[in-house]
């Protein structure tokens, strides 16, 4: 396994995050000790979760899952770089009780001690913003954050899904309150999505902070799905499905499958290790439901993408360009 700094953080995480998504509502409890058995082994130590994975009735559910790994013992928690979010409603499908979600200093205060709990820890290493808060003052925010660092109970803090200019108004205010500010942004970002690149990925990059590309193969689109639909395997769903149903990106999908054909090539495997390629970017998170997804995936770390594939990549799928030059003269 290859590592690198998360950010501007002295903090070694491997080119690869464990998604743990489908801890529970995909993959099993024993299934999903194995997994992350199996990523350890292979030297993965950033495994990512959310207090709300589970979802519906079963929140909580998989950092549940997580903890009871980490009691079976061993040196498994310090091995690991755990990173979680917050922002979920965590009382249920219905309305969220009033300070039962979002970002305020006492839903945190709440949220991360119930993390805690479940994860069977006394600290989480990474605890990210799941979702911008249009309503809690930014200065709240890190007063909160302020008060768990000094308590033991975090070391750093990160976004998910944040734009561009909150990366830098959480930044500047951090700057101003004396703190660190954040470290890392989990984003959306893969071949076929790629207006990150506009925006979000140069602000991480000025701030110093690690780029967290979620959804990799963007639902399934990027993982050879035409080709395992003629063979008569697993069907698209969700993202990919939606995707597929538009000619023209079916058209694109397409082509990238032939195009990775011709070299021999993996798409799935390819598409996390153009993630590994592109400036600012830490490493990809996967979401195995099996111990052969991971190895799949481990498979990206060592591959060598060269600058004509790369190239060709680029043509099929063009990223938007820079900002503001993307929308402007």
């Amino acid at each position: 396994m290859k590592y690198t700094q998360l950010g501007r953080t002295g903090l070694k995480v491997s080119r690869l995050v464990l998604g743990t998504m489908n801890f529970g509502p995909q993959t099993d409890e024993a299934d999903s000790h194995t997994i992350m058995d199996a990523a350890l082994d292979a030297g993965i130590n950033f495994f990512d979760t959310a207090n709300a994975y589970g979802w519906g009735a079963n929140k909580g559910r998989t950092e549940k899952i997580i903890g009871n790994w980490f009691a079976k013992g061993g040196d498994r928690r310090d091995k690991v770089v755990l990173a979680t979010k917050v922002y979920a409603n965590m009382g249920g499908d219905g309305p969220a009780w009033p300070n039962h979600d979002k970002l305020s200093a006492l839903n945190i205060r709440r949220a991360v001690d119930a993390s805690l709990k479940r994860l069977q820890t006394d600290y989480i290493d990474l605890y990210q913003f799941h979702h911008v808060d249009r309503d809690t003052p930014v200065e709240e925010i890190w007063q909160a954050i302020d008060v768990l660092i000094k308590q033991g109970k975090i070391l750093y803090a990160g976004s998910s899904n944040f734009p561009g200019w909150k990366i830098a108004q959480a930044n500047e205010t951090a700057t101003r309150l004396g703190m660190v500010g954040l470290v890392s942004e989990q984003c959306l970002y893969n071949l076929a999505e790629r207006r990150a690149e506009m925006e979000i990925v140069p602000a991480a990059r000025e701030y110093g902070l690690g780029v967290i590309p979620w959804s990799p193969l963007h639902g399934g689109l990027l993982g050879g799905v035409i080709k395992k639909e003629a063979a008569g395997g697993r069907r698209s769903e969700g993202r990919s499905a939606a995707s597929l149903a538009d000619t023209s990106v079916r058209e694109k999908v397409q082509a990238y499958e032939d195009l990775l054909d011709k070299h021999g090539l993996a798409p799935g495997e390819v598409a996390l290790a153009w993630l590994l390629t592109r400036p600012g970017v830490t490493g990809p998170i996967v979401g195995p439901r099996t111990v052969e997804q991971v190895a799949s995936a481990l498979r990206a770390v060592e591959l060598e993408l060269s600058e004509d594939l790369l190239g060709e990549l680029d043509g099929i799928f063009p990223g938007p360009g820079p900002s503001p030059e993307a929308f402007a003269w």
